[in-house]
This record gives structure tokens, C-alpha cells and sequence, in this order.
């Protein structure tokens, strides 16, 4: 397999190294959250991206495995994760303690989310959940004002109506939304990438 022979925690890794490279969406020294970030392809990514003056956060359900030296690389932040719910208050309240202690704001700079549902093939209900879990991105990092005004959220999503209605709705809270085909997704996969870029800070939805 490429990505391990290449040192890389998953094959996910080259979808955030492509849309990185197209849209320069990380910046050395940034503060990136990544939801859902077992078992931690895009942490490793981005935590070589922001380098050692950045901050990069990883929550999961599932227990994220540490890190080794020659994982990251010789200039890349160690990634703190966290085990939790981000739909539970006391993990919202956690993360937001943990990020105001490292960087004395509450906010990031870039939110991440390769999320998906458990697939069960049956298309109609996979592409509803998938769609939940971009809305509880969305919610959590737009309406939870985690997301810094002029930050960043890329969300995976599966094309249909519901990934158009987020689309319209979300749209207007960034200056700029696109919608990303990569070639690094599987030929299996038709999954897609929200990315919102300079985010207006305008908490409300629009009308």
C-alpha cells in the first residue's frame, strides 16, 4: 500500500495533501481542528503543514494512537487528541478550555472533517446521514464560533440534494465556497468536499 510505504497514517492523507496543493487552505503556524480524526491521516498532514509553531486538535470517538517521531517528521507540531463526543457538552467545553490554554483564543483557523457514516450501501440512507454529519460540522464550528472570522472548513459530503441545500444555505457565511472533486478519491467513492474560505464570522444562518 502507498500510503504506508510512504509513512503515511491512511490514504486520506492524499486528499487534504490535494486540496492543499490546489487551494492552499493550511499555513504554517495555523490552528486546525479536525473532527472525526481517527485514525489520523489529515492530523499528520496537517501537522507537517502548520509546522512547529502551530497547533493542530484531533477529537474522535474512537481512541486517535500517538504519534511517532518519524511519523510527523523533523518539522512538523506534535497533534493533541482527544476522545469525545463533540455533540456532548462537557467535550465542547474541553476542547474550547484546551484550545484557549494553547493559543488564548477559542477560536481556529481551519476546521476539518473527513467524517462519514457507517455505509450500509443502501444510497438514500448514506448520503442523509453523511449530509447530518456535515450540518453538525457546519453547526458545531460556524453556530459554536469555533471557526475565526476569514478561516477555513473543508467537510466531505455525498452529491444530492441535501449536499446542495447545505450548500446554498452555508454559502453566504463565506466569501468564497467551491465544491471539490479530487482524483485521490477512490474511483469507488463518489464523495465530494465542502470547503468554505474567508468565513464572513456571521454566526446566523442566512435567510
Amino acid at each position: 500500500m502507498q500510503a504506508k510505504e510512504e509513512g503515511l497514517r491512511s490514504r486520506a492523507a492524499y486528499k487534504l495533501l490535494e486540496l492543499n496543493k490546489k487551494l492552499k487552505l493550511i499555513r504554517p503556524g495555523a490552528t486546525v481542528l479536525d473532527l472525526g480524526a481517527a485514525p489520523g491521516g489529515w492530523l499528520q498532514v496537517a501537522a507537517r503543514l502548520v509546522g512547529p509553531s502551530g497547533l493542530v486538535i484531533g477529537i474522535d470517538l474512537e481512541a486517535i494512537p500517538q504519534f511517532s517521531a518519524a511519523e510527523l517528521g523533523p518539522k512538523a507540531c506534535v497533534p493533541v487528541m482527544m476522545q469525545g463526543d463533540i455533540t456532548v457538552a462537557e467535550t465542547q467545553t474541553a476542547l474550547l478550555d484546551l484550545i484557549k490554554t494553547r493559543r488564548g483564543t477559542e477560536t481556529v483557523d481551519v476546521v476539518l472533517s473527513d467524517m462519514s457514516p457507517k455505509l450500509t450501501g443502501v444510497r438514500f440512507g448514506d448520503v442523509a446521514r453523511c449530509a447530518e454529519l456535515v450540518e453538525l460540522v457546519f453547526s458545531f464550528a460556524i453556530d459554536g464560533k469555533i471557526l475565526r472570522p476569514k478561516g477555513t472548513l473543508i467537510s466531505k459530503i455525498f452529491p444530492g440534494p441535501e449536499a446542495d441545500k447545505i450548500f446554498m444555505l452555508r454559502k453566504k457565511q463565506f466569501s468564497k465556497m467551491t465544491r471539490e472533486n479530487l482524483e485521490s478519491t477512490r474511483n469507488t467513492s463518489n464523495e465530494i468536499y465542502l470547503v468554505g474560505r474567508e468565513f464572513s464570522g456571521n454566526s446566523q444562518h442566512s435567510k
